[in-house]
């Protein structure tokens, strides 16, 4: 039911105007010179960031999709995406769109081509080349009035050129189910998902039957003041925080910091969501930083292999200096909630441990030794609708 190329087919459709209103999860939508490309985090936000990771993970449309009603048997999709190539690792795959037909998966596709962005994890440098844009094209869907969604690429910038149809397009209407909105790191974000409707957070919102808005950013679940406000702006019955892994690995405080920085992101979503259902979600098992501190490192191995993994560089004598790792990290986030749930009944804590443990690292290990797989993704979506959304969902009223 799908395909892709390079460049746009000969097909007699007719084109679609490209408005925000066809696209669902995305904070704000930028207008360029070829047409939409949308954001995960708001202009102003982007404005008070100086971090190339970051840029590059807000800008990838995790959780983002094209939501359209039509009767149209053949849609194409140009967009212009931005490759990522590891300095000394082999290519990636391509990323995947999703296509959903009245919430059923109905095909995938890719689109071939686009910008490069070269990136040297051990130099920590990144290098634009320019591309062309590509299409993707379904054909034979049904031919009734129906609920369409394509999922954006969640792990490559994709930016929107045209759209084509052979039947009138719309809208589709705002679902009437509760918004969740969270935010975490690289594995929220997707990293190592099968494709944008398998990241954790998308299996999870599907089980749950809720509407995602994923603030997930890879290398960047941080505690930025900038993305607590983007929270605090956002329209949610439902968030979450998932916070941790990016601390450590990226070494970027002590407990000193570490204890005001979670309760002022805290406070800062309560401005704008006073009752509204805030889980804090801890680590799931990672066992390089269960007792070491960072930073990580990615650790080449055998280059005939082309397999990264990564290690943790830090001092684990250092942890009663306030150095951080995974397991003091638990243990603060526990108290946190605890402490401030008692002014605060709509505040929820939830243990990673509990969406991935021991049991399931002796079952399921990380690949990298920090990223789980497409396997584990399901798992931790799987439990998280369970743990995480039907225990907030059963205490809001939508």
């Amino acid at each position: 039911m799908s395909n892709s190329e390079n460049s746009s087919t000969s097909s007699p459709l007719a084109t679609v105007p490209l408005t925000p209103e066809l696209l669902r999860g995305a904070l704000d939508v930028e207008r360029t010179p070829l047409g939409l490309l949308p954001h995960r985090l708001p202009a102003w936000a982007r404005a008070q960031n100086t971090d190339g990771q970051l840029a590059m993970a807000e800008s990838q449309p995790s959780g983002v999709r094209v939501a359209l009603r039509t009767r149209a048997t053949t849609l194409e999709l140009d967009t212009l995406p931005t490759k990522r190539v590891y300095a000394g690792v082999p290519p990636r795959p391509e990323g995947l769109y999703d296509l959903f037909v009245d919430g059923r998966l109905a095909g995938q596709g890719s689109v071939n081509g686009g910008h490069t962005l070269t990136i040297d994890m051990t130099a920590g440098t990144f290098e634009h080349t320019p591309g062309k844009s590509g299409t993707l094209r379904f054909t034979d869907l049904p031919d009734t009035v129906k609920n369409v969604e394509i999922w954006l690429p969640h792990n490559e910038t994709t930016e929107l050129v045209a759209l084509r149809a052979d039947a009138p397009v719309e809208p589709t209407p705002a679902p009437d189910r509760p918004v969740w909105l969270h935010h975490g790191s690289s594995i929220s974000h997707g990293s190592d998902a099968a494709s944008p409707s398998a990241t954790w957070p998308a299996l999870a919102a599907s089980l749950g039957d809720v509407e995602l808005i994923n603030l997930g950013f890879g290398g960047s679940a941080l505690l930025d003041p900038f993305t607590a406000r983007a929270m605090r702006d956002t329209p949610a019955d439902l968030i979450s925080v998932k916070l941790g892994i990016n601390i450590v690995n990226a070494d970027a405080m002590r407990m000193r910091a570490f204890t005001p920085a979670v309760h002022g992101f805290l406070d800062t979503i309560r401005e704008g969501h006073p009752d509204t259902p805030l889980l804090v979600v801890s680590p799931i098992l990672c066992p390089v930083h269960e007792d070491t501190p960072g930073p990580s490192a990615p650790d080449f191995g055998d280059p005939a292999d082309g397999r990264v993994t990564f290690k943790a560089m830090g001092d684990p004598a250092e942890v009663p200096l306030g150095k951080l790792t995974l397991r003091t990290i638990r243990a603060e986030l526990a108290r946190i909630v605890e402490q401030r749930a008692a002014d605060d009944p709509h505040l929820h804590y939830l243990d990673g441990l509990e969406l991935y443990g021991e049991a399931d690292h002796a079952e399921l290990p990380l690949p990298d030794d920090i990223h789980p797989d497409a396997a584990t993704h399901r798992r931790i979506g799987e439990r998280f609708a369970d743990l995480g959304l039907g225990a907030l969902s059963g205490r809001v009223s939508i």
